[in-house]
């Protein structure tokens, strides 16, 4: 990347498996499978974010991105989980794969009750939009315990834990399955309190990070335009396409680069992460557009690597939630004293 956000080189990131990350990525056309396995095999501590290394950390998840989608949406979660884990004292086993499962669902619920015994708590219901559940080792999640919601932390290869991976019909994202998963009385074990995982400083810092992966995937479909603009002489149209791309690409840079350095000074908050979610998003959508315009129905229909990327950058950006997402931000910017500007 010319910007100087994802402009250092992959050997700079301060993380022994980002390289067999990167390699994994360049070749897995869409599989999880092969990143999952460079997961697995790491031995070195999983950088977090708020140490002091944040923008490398979002660097590799937008090179990974860049490379393909599937490969930073199977190592994002991994990470946020060890970030979810160490913000509650804990440590991410060495040798397993984990995932994030947060998301709710007006017509599927999951509780956790304790029993007092053994196993303790157990998950009993519904949780939706799990992604990779039949192929990871563990997971934090969510589910609805008297008061609100609290994260535990789950054993995936346990008796009472099936995911429902035919319910995935999706072509973006196509082999990264994201169904529901039913729990009978699956035993977790609790991370944090009643509504930490909410509250945490960690959950904006996690949401900035998923923005840092839709931007490398906006920058996947930059290099297919330039490429584009390249290799024949390009008209004004073409050029302002590609003129409007690399603005968007770099407010966008700029964007993370400084969220970065909030994160690493703990100043990064719910606002923050509304502003820089939005901002990605929509360039990511806006380069989507200019694609389909700039590049018309050919790569779509004849070059399977542009048309995944664009299937999978449409449906990973759907984790924005759009105006109700600038709702959010406008109540917290009333919730000020004084004007943010």
């Amino acid at each position: 990347m010319r910007h100087a956000f994802g402009a250092r080189p992959a050997a700079q990131h301060a993380w022994g498996a980002a390289g067999p990350l990167l390699a994994a990525a360049a070749d897995c056309s869409g599989d999880p499978k092969p990143v999952l396995d460079v997961l697995r095999g790491n031995r070195l501590p999983v950088p977090l974010p708020g140490a002091g290394g944040t923008l490398a950390l979002w660097e590799l998840l937008a090179a990974l991105a860049a490379a393909d989608l599937a490969a930073a949406r199977t190592v994002e979660p991994h990470l946020d989980a060890a970030a979810i884990l160490d913000q509650a004292g804990e440590a991410l086993p060495a040798g397993t794969a984990w995932g994030v499962f947060a998301a709710e669902s007006a017509a599927e619920r999951l509780e956790a009750t304790d029993d007092g015994g053994t196993p303790g708590w157990v998950l009993t219901g519904t949780k939706p939009w799990c992604s990779l559940a039949g192929e990871l080792d563990a997971a934090v999640l969510t589910a609805h315990v008297p008061g609100g919601r609290r994260a535990f932390a789950v054993d995936l290869r346990q008796e009472g834990v099936r995911p429902v991976e035919s319910a995935w019909t999706s072509h973006g994202l196509r082999q990264l399955p994201s169904g529901p998963v039913r729990f009978e009385r699956a035993a977790a074990r609790p991370v944090g309190g009643t509504d930490w995982y909410l509250t945490r400083p960690g959950f904006a810092w996690g949401g900035i990070g998923v923005a840092a992966c839709w931007f490398g995937g906006a920058v996947g479909l930059f290099r297919t335009l330039e490429a584009a603009a390249r290799r024949r002489e390009p008209d004004q149209l073409a050029l302002a396409w590609l003129g409007e791309a690399d603005r968007l690409l770099a407010a966008g840079a700029v964007a993370l680069e400084a969220a970065a350095g909030l994160v690493d000074r703990d100043r990064a908050g719910a606002a923050a992460a509304h502003r820089v979610r939005g901002q990605i998003a929509g360039l990511c959508a806006r380069m989507i557009d200019i694609c389909g315009q700039a590049l018309g129905p050919g790569p779509l229909a004849f070059d399977e690597e542009h048309a995944r990327r664009v299937a999978d950058l449409t449906l990973y950006i759907r984790q924005h939630h759009a105006a109700r997402d600038d709702a959010a931000l406008g109540r917290l910017v009333l919730a000020e004293d004084g004007s943010s500007w």
